[in-house]
């Protein structure tokens, strides 16, 4: 299977993309409540569970493809919330797929437009996913794409993983389709770390030819905060080239 469709909006202004039909793609935590996941598993599934979708023949070419044009014609948001037990065993017989990774589990479904969720996935709490790590995550290993998040913000899980979630989806718009179906092939190893206050200065420096997530300040964070940069080392190696 190839994944070389990029994912991406003919519409050139932010006008534009306000004034087109919104639309939203949820992602759905389990969080149970005696074995919640890690913290950083959850938001590494996350992002993984964006490039599942990304790649998916449904999404490329197949019932989902209108959905996700329409989604990326306007502007680009994704919500987490969260499920445990029944609520997840609900959410799961719904279109869309799971991921599971590291002990954390989460779903992406089709984009559904902004005030429209399927009852199913409306009446799921969007608090509640203040997760932590019982230790901290070791080093990425060496050559495997990492997301960064910003030292100096503070964010939910959940809000953390829908800007994973950007992240990933700015890094595989990035890369060109032979990038994009070696990261498929391998499975998209990835790794969320947070950054140090030393080295965030230039991994968000225009220099760095990293894609760049500016949040919309519709939760949590001012608007056009940095919030995640996604360090792919195809990019950098692409810069090195030219």
């Amino acid at each position: 299977m190839r994944h070389d469709r990029q994912v991406s909006s003919p519409r050139d202004t932010t006008a534009d993309r306000d004034a087109a039909p919104q639309f939203v793609l949820p992602l759905v935590v389990r969080i149970e409540r005696d074995a919640p996941p890690a913290r950083t598993a959850a938001l590494e599934a996350a992002a993984h569970a964006v490039l599942a979708f990304l790649s998916d023949e449904r999404s490329v070419a197949g019932e989902w493809a209108e959905r996700v044009t329409a989604w990326t014609d306007g502007r680009i948001r994704k919500v987490v919330r969260r499920a445990r037990g029944a609520e997840w065993r609900r959410a799961s017989v719904l279109d869309g797929l799971t991921v599971a990774h590291d002990g954390a589990e989460v779903r992406v479904f089709p984009p559904v437009p902004l005030d429209a969720w399927p009852k199913e996935l409306a009446r799921l709490q969007v608090s509640g996913t203040d997760l932590d790590d019982p230790e901290p995550p070791s080093a990425p290993a060496p050559g495997v794409p990492v997301l960064w998040c910003n030292p100096e913000l503070e964010m939910t899980a959940g809000k953390a993983m829908a800007q994973a979630g950007h992240a990933a989806q700015l890094g595989w718009l990035a890369l060109g389709p032979d990038a994009r179906n070696r990261w498929a092939a391998d499975g998209f190893p990835l790794a969320v770390r947070t950054a140090s206050a030393a080295d965030w200065p230039a991994l968000t420096a225009p220099g760095s030819g990293l894609p760049v997530v500016r949040d919309a300040g519709f939760t949590e964070i001012a608007p056009g905060s940095c919030t995640v940069v996604a360090d792919l080392p195809e990019l950098r190696a692409a810069r090195g080239r030219a």
